[in-house]
């Protein structure tokens, strides 16, 4: 896959470039490249970070960090059964267990929330920094929901980092979650209340959570913006007529 003039592979994260220091050089530039195409399409064309994941696995797999990002890409994908491999190697290989949250969301993905929530339960989410076990958390609530136990979902998410007014990268999303789950559970007010305070916590716009509150209040944008461009036809046609006036004067 072509890979665009102004990519030099330096973009990397210094460890990841650490690692590829095992392979020869005009290699190591190579799967750099790669990595860098597959971090920049993630988010917004996941099929064409999927493509370069897979030239940096065919180059360079026996690399941690090449593993990880095809985990990713794949997942991105939704193509979870792939991901879970990929994860799966990239933690035998390092012996980190950061990925474990993902893991089991590709456990959920697959179709398998049980096996979910076992992970979930796993000693190795204690050895998590906070991010991960809130991560794990959300998980696991979705994976309650997947089997229809939404109180139990509810429950799931109710914790000190949902009490706490301190704003994480983490709170928008936890906040997100919990507001959801208890719209599906009937519970309007309350969900009003959390998608409010999820808007006030997503700095970044990683939510929709003032779409969701919006819906909840009543208002419709599109009909908004038709009013509004209603308002301007009138003005203009106002505008109009009072020129025609000056000029009769």
């Amino acid at each position: 896959m072509p890979i665009p003039e102004d990519v030099t592979g330096e973009e990397i994260d210094k460890d990841v470039r650490q690692e590829l220091q095992s392979l020869p050089k005009t290699l190591a530039e190579d799967v750099a490249k790669n990595l860098v195409m597959v971090a920049r399409l993630l988010d917004e064309d996941p099929e064409g970070a999927y493509g370069y994941s897979r030239v940096a696995l065919r180059l360079a797999s026996r690399v941690a960090a090449v593993r990880e990002a095809a985990g990713f890409a794949a997942y991105a994908t939704q193509k979870y059964g792939e991901a879970l491999a990929e994860f799966r190697a990239a933690k035998r290989m390092t012996g980190n267990i950061d990925l474990w949250p993902v893991m089991a969301d590709c456990e959920r993905g697959l179709g398998r929330p049980e096996k979910a929530l076992d992970m979930a339960g796993a000693p190795e989410v204690h050895k998590l920094d906070k991010a991960g076990q809130v991560e794990m958390r959300l998980v696991a609530a979705g994976a309650r929901r997947d089997m229809g136990q939404l109180d139990a979902a509810i429950v799931t998410l109710q914790s000190p980092e949902l009490a706490s007014n301190s704003v994480q990268p983490w709170t928008a999303r936890l906040r997100y979650a919990y507001a959801d789950a208890l719209l599906a559970a009937g519970r309007e007010p309350e969900a009003r209340e959390w998608f409010a305070k999820a808007v006030e916590a997503d700095r970044d716009g990683s939510t929709d959570a003032s779409d969701r509150l919006a819906e909840l209040d009543g208002v419709e944008f599109m009909d908004a913006l038709a009013e509004d461009e209603t308002e301007d036809e009138t003005v203009g046609e106002g505008e109009a007529g009072d020129v025609a006036e000056e000029k009769k004067d």
